[in-house]
């Protein structure tokens, strides 16, 4: 409301130099802000490449290192039993009351 109130009783010359002031505010500004948006970016770039990196780590570390037979069995095991409980619960019906 004050701004409104404020710019009514601002004369023709002191409008266009506030307006000149915001415009060369702005401008000057711009160089900063490039600035971050750069920094911003090399960070980005940075942290994708640091992912990508640390993925490719992770899949060579568990090539390199095969599960063991008892995990092999045991992840058999808990298939064999699964797909046993499934039967069973297929062949298991409601009765009518």
């Amino acid at each position: 409301m004050e701004q409104e109130f404020n710019q009514q009783e601002m004369s023709q010359e002191e409008l266009i130099q506030k307006k000149e002031e915001m415009y060369q505010f702005y401008t000057e500004s711009l160089k900063y802000l490039d600035a971050q948006l750069k920094y911003e970016e090399t960070l980005a770039k940075i942290d994708e490449a640091r992912f990508k990196r640390l993925t490719i780590q992770m899949q060579h570390a568990m090539m390199m290192n095969p599960p063991d037979e008892s995990e092999l069995n045991s992840q058999e095991e808990s298939k064999e039993q699964l797909q046993e409980e499934l039967t069973e619960s297929n062949k298991r019906r409601l009765r009518k009351q």
